[in-house]
């Protein structure tokens, strides 16, 4: 059976013009981008460069093409073709270069065992029915000793009325509908089918947003929005 929510798919699909439009739907992730690659960066020595990548879930490119600005050789995998069309497009613009490919990590990872330095899968592990197979074939694609990150939501009181009432109706930050709690994700749950997976846990940050000064950063609080680096 398909681990991909149809309706996940055709939601972000629908919007796949606007993925580079800083003021669009997509701003939230334009803003926290450069604080998840500077932390992707510092967990991996302080460069990225050669290093092989794949960013699974990859939307329109914006992740993926600031990995291949830093010298990695990045890969880029998605089930929406829409944002993935749009992707291919922007390289176009950028002139950087990604191998964008429609297909779900599990069978991916069957193709490409332990062939990445790097995996990387943010804000996509909400959007699944079954998000411990994709941190499982995340591992399989990993090299020994690679590191793999993952960003989500937690799951708790506090995440439902920042995350979604917050986010979605009074901030306006994100169109209604973007998240469902119950596919909200707690830090216990990530990290056991982690470990079921072979990976260590090395690093766990939380991140935050002041929506008076409008702006993210990278803190211990852990409630909300969280990212983590794990070690095969």
């Amino acid at each position: 059976m398909s681990n991909v929510d149809i309706d996940e798919v055709n939601k972000f699909a629908a919007l796949a013009s606007r993925w580079w439009d800083k003021n669009s739907e997509f701003k939230p992730l334009h803003d926290i981008n450069p604080l998840r690659l500077n932390y992707i960066k510092k967990k991996c020595g302080g460069s990225l460069k050669g290093k092989k990548i794949l960013d699974v879930g990859c939307g329109g490119g914006i992740l993926a093409e600031s990995l291949a600005l830093e010298g990695a050789i990045v890969t880029g995998i998605d089930m929406a073709e829409a944002g993935l069309e749009v992707a291919k497009l922007h390289l176009l613009e950028s002139g950087l270069e990604v191998d964008y490919q429609k297909i779900p990590v599990e069978d991916f990872a069957e193709q490409h065992l332990e062939k990445f330095d790097i995996v990387t899968c943010l804000e996509m592990l909400e959007h699944v029915p079954d998000p411990s197979s994709i941190i499982k074939a995340c591992s399989k694609l990993v090299k020994p000793s690679g590191q793999t990150f993952f960003s989500t939501i937690n799951r708790n009181t506090k995440s439902y009325l920042f995350a979604i009432v917050g986010a979605e109706y009074i901030l306006k930050l994100l169109p209604q509908g973007t998240h469902d709690w119950d596919k909200f994700i707690k830090p216990s749950e990530m990290d056991e089918w982690a470990r079921h997976s072979g990976l260590t846990l090395k690093s766990m940050i939380g991140m935050t947003y002041n929506p008076f000064t409008k702006t993210y950063k990278l803190e211990d609080d852990v409630s909300v929005n969280y990212l983590c680096h794990y070690q095969k």
